[in-house]
């Protein structure tokens, strides 16, 4: 039995203890309440790091669109400004201008009309971003309303059924009707005259999706813009559309320049994207940008006197560390336009190599989308004979660690069962290929086993 040194403290000289046996390990560790006393940091480290190793693999979570892979050099600087905290203008000058650099960088992606400093923040994400833009379309409607002498107490807001659920979120807190357009079959996202056939006098805004959740499409941004022209000619409705990009306000800029999806069309008025997606940055934070100083309420920019200095806020978050706006910096400027078009085209060709290879080489699988726009495409299973489903495959895909999620889509077209595949930076065409390999091996295996049964049900896809 090991002897347990004593160092001047007290403490077991952890250099001369094995790591498991030292004390805090001898025993169960409390879960739900603070243990009475300390350990050593790396007693507590390991504990932390071995239940940890329960989780998924981060590179192998082909369900996520989150960034799982950046380079050391970002990490660095990460680790260098986890301490300095965003909201501190007076304290920390220089990370309040890479915010406004990074603001005006988007903004100029977008093709801002705005010549000078863009109305713009980060956030901690799209979810976050999504609620400014719509607490701006809702605070805009009703001094309009008010202004006309109209009753403002009846808000709703148009949106396509596979909306993010942070939009279902944005209309429960703030009291706001959800109008959705739902899906046909072959039209899985927003069309741009059922939308303009929900709106009305209450209509606040449409929301219109550059990359949906469930099969990575863009939806018709110009198109919506154009229902919407024609509405205000025959109604007199002047209905402002803004665009959630999440994922592809970071793709369609550098793969599709010439699609009009932005500030270009007139209508949009703000729009917002994951720094955490495909603008390459881990999570989390997310930017917002407005058309126009005009299309920020002032109501919603408070002007608040924090640690000796003044300065203005519109975000619902206040305190977060700065380390994600700087590695978003980093990623402009390490990148540049030319290497985040590298890189995404990249990811892109992957997804259709996949897409197509499982297309091609099983006929039970057919593709509902193929990754051409957000490199994330979906499949279903279409052979009667085949004997699984989707969530069949799911499962035993999570053998060797992948985890592609399978989901049914939203009302009126709930009986289509998918599995989805999102293709980020760091998933090359190796791995591609073992996947592949991994697809081919439980494929034949259903065929070996045809008394396999089938799970029917399986759980609904929550993005």
């Amino acid at each position: 039995m090991y002897a347990k040194k004593k160092i001047a403290g007290g403490e077991p000289d952890s250099y001369l203890v094995p790591a498991y046996a030292r004390g805090a390990l001898e025993s169960r560790v409390p879960r739900y309440r603070m243990p009475q006393a300390g350990m050593l940091p790396e007693t507590a480290y390991d504990i932390i790091r071995d239940e940890l190793m329960l989780d998924g693999n981060a590179r192998l979570n082909l369900a996520s669109f989150v960034t799982t892979w950046m380079e050391p050099q970002a990490e660095r600087l990460m680790r260098e400004s986890f301490d300095k905290n965003i909201i501190d203008h007076d304290e920390y000058p220089q990370t309040a201008e890479i915010e406004s650099r990074c603001v005006n960088i988007i903004a100029r992606l977008w093709n801002s009309p705005e010549n000078e400093e863009a109305m713009g923040t980060s956030t901690i994400g799209s979810s976050e971003a999504a609620m400014l833009a719509g607490m701006a379309l809702l605070k805009r409607w009703r001094q309009r309303r008010r202004d006309a002498g109209r009753p403002a107490d009846r808000p709703n807001l148009v949106m396509g059924i596979n909306i993010q659920v942070c939009w279902e979120k944005f209309c429960t807190y703030w009291d706001v009707e959800p109008r959705y357009v739902p899906m046909e079959t072959g039209r899985y996202h927003l069309g741009a005259k059922e939308a303009a056939a929900l709106c009305d006098e209450n209509t606040i805004g449409v929301v219109a999706i550059m990359g949906s959740t469930y099969d990575g499409s863009y939806e018709p941004v110009a198109e919506v813009s154009r229902e919407l022209d024609r509405l205000e000619q025959e109604q007199g409705l002047d209905i402002p559309v803004h665009v959630d990009a999440a994922s592809g306000g970071f793709i369609a800029p550098f793969l599709e320049p010439e699609l009009e999806w932005d500030f270009r069309v007139p209508r949009v008025c703000s729009i917002n994207a994951s720094g955490h997606k495909y603008g390459l940055v881990y999570p989390g934070v997310g930017w917002v940008v407005w058309r126009s100083r005009e299309a920020l309420p002032e109501e919603l920019v408070f002007e608040v006197s924090y640690l000796g200095g003044k300065m203005p806020t519109f975000s619902l978050n206040f305190s977060r560390p700065a380390s994600q706006v700087v590695a978003q910096y980093y990623n402009f400027l390490r990148l540049g336009r030319d290497g985040y078009r590298r890189v995404l085209a990249t990811c892109r060709d992957t997804a259709l190599y996949l897409s197509h290879s499982l297309a091609e080489n099983h006929p039970e699988i057919r593709l509902v989308s193929d990754g051409g726009q957000v490199p994330a495409f979906a499949f279903s299973i279409e052979a009667e004979d085949a004997g699984f489903t989707v969530f069949d495959l799911s499962q035993r895909l999570r053998d060797r660690g992948w985890q592609v999620p399978a989901y049914h889509f939203p009302r009126n077209c709930e009986q289509l069962a998918v599995m989805r595949i999102v293709v980020r930076e760091g998933f090359n065409r190796d791995l591609a290929d073992v996947l592949l390999a991994d697809f081919r091996r439980h494929l034949e295996w259903f065929a070996a086993h045809p008394e396999h049964r089938p799970r029917r049900s399986g759980s609904h896809f929550r993005h």
